[in-house]
């Protein structure tokens, strides 16, 4: 077969045009320019993106997952976006910056990652997801729908290789704890978890065999940083095809929009909606959210592609679906459940209202 490749996905907001909707092309041509430049030796290939305002580099290499030599790389890249960000006076320039020195792993530092290290199969074909106005949970429903669920992924039923399950390991953000479910056994236990996905997250997924078929970004950086510095907007990377689910039952969770957290101010549910990389600038009312899918082959660790998946007429209905919920959810204003609870909002006036209010409390 060969030397294992490692597919690295890095995002950072550092930066919005106009405002949180999208990222100026300057930013992105110096990405690629440091990427070209400063990983020459390094990567066997990269590819920039963005959805949003966040960039995401996707970038393949030998040196495994948490290699300090390309987590420095994505953070020199970073922070050189972040100057171009400064001198066109972008919005929140550096936002997702939470340091000013880098320090041998990114984690922590504010640009979400997601890495994975496998041996390449005769044809490798990877879904790399990115969305933007969401956090980390976004991604459970569809986790759960593509490798538990029989209705969406018929493979759990009818392929032999798939017959057996998959296990989840799942992140409390909270306790910063894991635990693995193994599924279809523990199928119920896994859900009470799931069904919390501000607090509970899928890290990744493994085949009975502990071969790494997904692996998403679960920083939460209101939680490092100890104050709201802008939501987490994850990455999620699945593999494909051969005993792991087909490209179709991956993308079929998307074709039913779900509700999620992150819209306006971090602070709103609203729906996740599946767009082309074209569409996702979200602008009314800073959102909805939205998620974007780029399909890739890798050859010998190339990025063939990408392929843009969501760009398919087929989620013309779920896209409708969630701009009628939108427009449903967006009628309730400050109420919630289209605000988030208190102890979650991120740019709250809460603290300092009822400081001013204390005395009236009877």
């Amino acid at each position: 077969m060969g030397s294992k490749i490692t597919l690295s996905v890095i995002k950072a907001d550092v930066g919005g045009f106009v405002g949180h909707g999208s990222v100026h092309p300057d930013m992105l041509k110096n990405a690629e320019e440091i990427l070209e430049q400063q990983g020459k030796e390094l990567l066997v290939d990269f590819f920039v993106t963005n959805v949003g305002d966040d960039i995401n580099l996707i970038l393949t290499h030998k040196e495994g997952i948490n290699s300090e030599k390309v987590h420095k790389l994505a953070w020199n890249t970073f922070l050189s976006c972040t100057e171009v960000a400064k001198s066109l006076k972008m919005y929140g320039a550096g936002q997702d910056l939470l340091s000013d020195a880098f320090s041998g792993n990114i984690k922590g530092m504010g640009p979400g990652i997601a890495e994975m290290e496998f041996e390449e199969r005769p044809s490798e074909p990877v879904i790399i997801f990115m969305a933007d106005k969401t956090e980390p949970g976004a991604w459970n429903l569809p986790l759960y729908k593509i490798f538990a669920d029989p209705f969406n992924t018929i493979g759990l039923v009818i392929d032999p290789k798939m017959h057996s399950g998959f296990c989840f390991e799942v992140l409390d953000l909270v306790e910063d704890k894991k635990v693995t479910f193994s599924c279809p056994e523990e199928l119920y236990d896994l859900l009470i978890f799931l069904g919390a996905s501000n607090r509970y997250v899928v890290k990744s997924v493994y085949t009975k065999n502990k071969e790494i078929a997904a692996v998403s970004s679960t920083q939460k950086m209101n939680q490092m940083a100890g104050r709201y510095v802008g939501k987490d907007d994850p990455v999620l990377i699945v593999r494909c095809q051969s005993g792991l689910p087909a490209v179709g039952e991956v993308l079929e969770p998307f074709a039913n929009p779900h509700l999620v957290t992150g819209w306006m101010r971090g602070s709103h549910y609203g729906p996740l909606i599946p767009v082309s990389q074209k569409q996702a600038v979200p602008t009314r009312f800073d959102g909805p959210p939205r998620a974007i899918a780029m399909g890739f082959q890798l050859a010998n660790g190339r990025l063939i592609g990408p392929q843009d998946l969501f760009a398919d007429v087929a989620f013309d209905r779920a896209r409708q679906k969630a701009l009628k919920a939108a427009d449903y959810i967006r009628q309730m204003g400050p109420f919630e459940p289209h605000r988030l609870p208190l102890d979650e909002m991120e740019y709250t006036t809460m603290p300092q209202v009822m400081e001013k209010l204390k005395n009236r409390f009877k």
